[in-house]
């Protein structure tokens, strides 16, 4: 049996153990740890009596389970496998080798500075006043399901009317505005919030929804800190603090020509 052990073999208890660990890390992120343990648990009790103590009617039974279980384990963790195969298509090697498949975006400066400008602008004065505020600016990952959570409002980016969104009393200043193909789609969008342990404690609400949603899709979320005054953006679930006016506007133009 040693002998038959061979280099395909290792390869393939690696990539168990490679894919092993990113669920690990998933769960871990999403505190659904307890969870995973309790399928690897219940994984190897089904191999044990299945297949070194052969008991047939448990091992039927668990087998049963285990055929319905994969369908409930689906749906029960539909964000986390939505997340997993985000993640291995967002990887660099992954994304170099779309390029060849994708139409080359042409580059239009003007344009996208007619957009970064405006946001740049707004949070600027936003910050000074210290309002609130939540920008998800949409790239290849359609946000079509966020903007349906806030009132759509469909106009070009404007500077006046960011600010009036997120004005203290005004009904939407509590949710996020969502840009999307140089307008804005819609505000008070509700966004998905990330339990990530490794963001600061003292960083609030708004801040868990940029990076919830920068971890869910390639969108990039620009914050300004109701508490601090502070801006703040976050990019494939990394976050960039205290951005000057010059650092913001280079973020944006850079992560929009990507």
């Amino acid at each position: 049996m040693f002998f038959e052990f061979g280099i395909k073999d290792i390869i393939d208890i690696l990539l168990v153990a490679l894919m092993l660990y990113y669920l690990y890390r998933l769960m871990k992120e999403s505190r659904s740890l307890n969870v995973f343990v309790g399928i690897m648990v219940f994984v190897l009790m089904w191999l044990f009596v299945s297949q070194v103590l052969e008991m047939r009617l448990l091992g039927s039974i668990m087998d049963k389970l285990v055929s319905v279980g994969v369908i409930g384990l689906i749906v029960l963790f539909k964000e986390e496998i939505r997340k997993f195969l985000y993640q291995i298509g967002e990887h660099r090697r992954v994304k170099h080798l779309l390029k060849f498949f994708k139409p080359k975006k042409e580059v239009n400066d003007e344009e996208d500075k007619e957009t970064i400008m405006p946001i740049v602008w707004s949070c600027m004065d936003m910050a000074k006043g210290k309002v609130g505020a939540l920008i998800v600016i949409e790239r290849s990952v359609s946000l079509n399901e966020i903007v349906q959570t806030g009132e759509m409002i469909d106009a070009g980016v404007n500077k006046l009317l960011i600010e009036n969104i997120f004005f203290k009393n005004s009904p939407l200043h509590d949710g996020a505005m969502v840009i999307s193909n140089r307008r804005i789609k819609a505000a008070g969008c509700i966004l998905p919030v990330s339990h990530s342990m490794d963001i600061p404690k003292e960083l609030g609400l708004r801040h868990r929804a940029a990076m919830g949603i920068s971890q869910e899709s390639d969108a990039i979320a620009v914050v300004v800190s109701e508490e601090t005054g502070r801006i703040s953006a976050a990019i494939k679930g990394r976050f960039h603090f205290r951005l000057s006016a010059e650092e913001l506007e280079s973020i944006l133009a850079k992560e929009l020509r990507v």
